[in-house]
């Protein structure tokens, strides 16, 4: 099932003002990815705050390469141009996990399903995966890219692969009629601020309270984990926190714990 056309006026009267964030809105009919055609952009100098939606992409990527893909107007895919120069190289692991906490908190506020966090960019509801979030650097930009599934039929929604989640969307989770327009500014807006005062501290989650949102929000801290790892390997711990640099903690006793910066996760019973 498909929802009416986005509109990029109501969202820029919502989130574009002078001094804030977001420069520009766009909406674009068609695309490959919004991610990728950011990317070009940052290339050649656009500075940040331009937020690209797309109604329907053909070349939608999740994370480690994966398609992401979905009806046209069923979905709401967008990425935004980001250039957190204040922040040390180290600690941009945060920001995709500074928009996840945006993603789920808005989908809380605006579709009143109840949306939690799976390290490290994923945003779950009852039923399974609802959104997904791939952040992409360029030099000193990075392009985060998220897509939230609205209102995606049961035979829309593609197979979950291998010990991955089922998807899910607004629709199966209960929103009866999701704003895709009311969804993308409350995201933005959530973006925006805890950007700026992210940035502001050099990305320090403690100062900035960035790390107490996401571990409230966040469904895999204090669970048993799989974390299948680049190259195949698998390490099997408890989800003990996420450090400075967003890289989560697997605790696997006699050892410290060790810093995964990159896998997949599965949440074991």
């Amino acid at each position: 099932m498909t929802e009416a056309p986005l509109h990029a006026a109501a969202v820029t009267a919502a989130v574009v003002r002078p001094g804030g964030l977001w420069r520009s809105v766009e909406v674009t009919a068609v695309t490959g990815s919004t991610n990728a055609d950011l990317l070009a952009r940052a290339a050649v100098g656009e500075p940040e705050g331009a937020v690209l939606a797309a109604e329907q992409q053909t070349a939608g990527r999740g994370r480690l390469g994966r398609a992401w893909i979905s009806p046209p107007r069923a979905a709401l895919t967008f990425s935004v141009l980001l250039r957190p120069a204040a922040v040390p190289r180290a600690r941009l692991g945060w920001l995709p996990l500074l928009a996840g906490v945006a993603v789920a908190t808005a989908v809380r506020d605006v579709a009143a399903v109840d949306a939690q966090l799976k390290w490290p960019n994923d945003v779950l509801a009852s039923r399974g995966k609802l959104a997904g979030i791939l952040a992409e650097a360029a030099g000193d930009a990075v392009v985060v890219g998220v897509g939230v599934n609205v209102s995606t039929g049961p035979d829309e929604l593609p197979p979950p692969g291998p010990g991955a989640l089922p998807a899910t969307s607004l629709r199966l989770e209960g929103a009866a009629s999701p704003d895709r327009a009311r969804l993308l500014a409350g995201i933005l807006a959530g973006l925006e601020r805890r950007y700026r005062t992210w940035s502001q501290v050099s990305g320090d989650t403690e100062r900035s309270g960035l790390r107490a949102e996401y571990t409230r929000l966040c469904a895999t801290l204090g669970r048993r984990v799989r974390v299948e790892l680049p190259g195949g390997r698998l390490l099997d711990g408890l989800a003990a926190g996420v450090d400075a640099d967003g890289r989560l903690l697997v605790s696997v006793p006699p050892d410290a714990d060790l810093p995964v910066a990159a896998g997949d996760i599965v949440h074991l019973r």
